[in-house]
């Protein structure tokens, strides 16, 4: 179904409609918000959207943050945590969360050594999310686990990652495409393995021909425009709105995500026609 916007009885252009929305992953323009926050959040508006997962204030006074996000119909519906303080300091978390009015905690990182992510970290990992989430829950936010792909390493007849979806008791995964197909996963195949695990999703494009690793590292210039990569973002997103999962996520961490972005908006609509 798709929504008439009218001024002044003229139909200026109809916007899709549909129970999931999609935002923007505010690193996406981690370069541009150093240089010009006002600039950077009117930006985002001129796009036409109106939710964003990010969590900090670049280095503004929160008030006058959160007057901007007002100012430019931006939400803040899902904020970043970071893995240490999930683990030692969930309070912390908490404030962040209802200080910006968020639905959900998102995680993207466990720090490790990039040699060793085994089934001890995993277990370890997944305790502590059961635990922090928990504590989530009882305040009303959902906790959602980024993994990177180095969760996609083999364990037993599957991978590392079966071991955290099938031992995920208060936490949800939020599913980027990339960084799933990166790491040897399938995004289509995960979301159909396990319809009830994912909440939230990135949205992110791989440059045809480049080679996966299980690491979770690769350069960010290999990030590309919606549907002009090797992901099947039609099949994902399609999948996506089956689960009923709540927000997908633009995230395009490329140089060129200023010229990138509004290509892969125009992407998504098409997908609408």
């Amino acid at each position: 179904m798709k929504k008439l916007l009218i001024l002044f009885g003229v139909i200026l252009f109809t916007i899709p409609m549909t129970a999931q929305e999609v935002g923007l992953q505010l690193y996406s323009l981690r370069d541009q918000f150093k240089e010009d926050v006002t600039g950077t959040l009117k930006l985002i508006n001129d796009w036409g959207i109106t939710k964003i997962e990010g969590g900090g204030t670049y280095g503004l006074p929160m008030k006058e943050f959160k007057a901007l996000l007002k100012k430019n119909n931006l939400e803040v519906v899902s904020v970043g945590a970071g893995f240490e303080d999930l683990e030692n300091n969930v309070q912390k978390v908490i404030d962040n969360a209802k200080s910006f009015g968020a639905k959900y905690v998102m995680c993207a990182w466990v720090p490790h050594d990039d040699n060793k992510w085994d089934l001890e970290e995993t277990q370890h990992a997944t305790e502590v999310f059961n635990i922090a989430g928990k504590q989530l829950k009882e305040n009303g936010l959902t906790l959602a686990y980024h993994p990177h792909g180095y969760e996609f390493r083999p364990y037993k007849d599957g991978t590392l990652f079966d071991y955290m979806a099938q031992n995920a008791t208060n936490f949800t995964f939020e599913l980027d495409v990339y960084w799933a197909q990166h790491g040897g996963a399938d995004p289509l195949a995960l979301m159909k393995k396990y319809p009830d695990k994912f909440s939230l999703m990135h949205l992110k494009d791989m440059e045809k021909g480049v080679k996966g690793n299980n690491t979770g590292h690769e350069d960010v210039e290999t990030n590309v425009v919606l549907g002009t990569g090797q992901i099947d973002i039609a099949g994902t997103v399609a999948e996506s709105k089956k689960l009923g999962i709540d927000y997908m996520f633009i995230e395009d961490e490329s140089s060129r995500v200023v010229d990138q972005v509004p290509q892969s908006l125009e992407f998504l609509k098409g997908l609408e026609d």
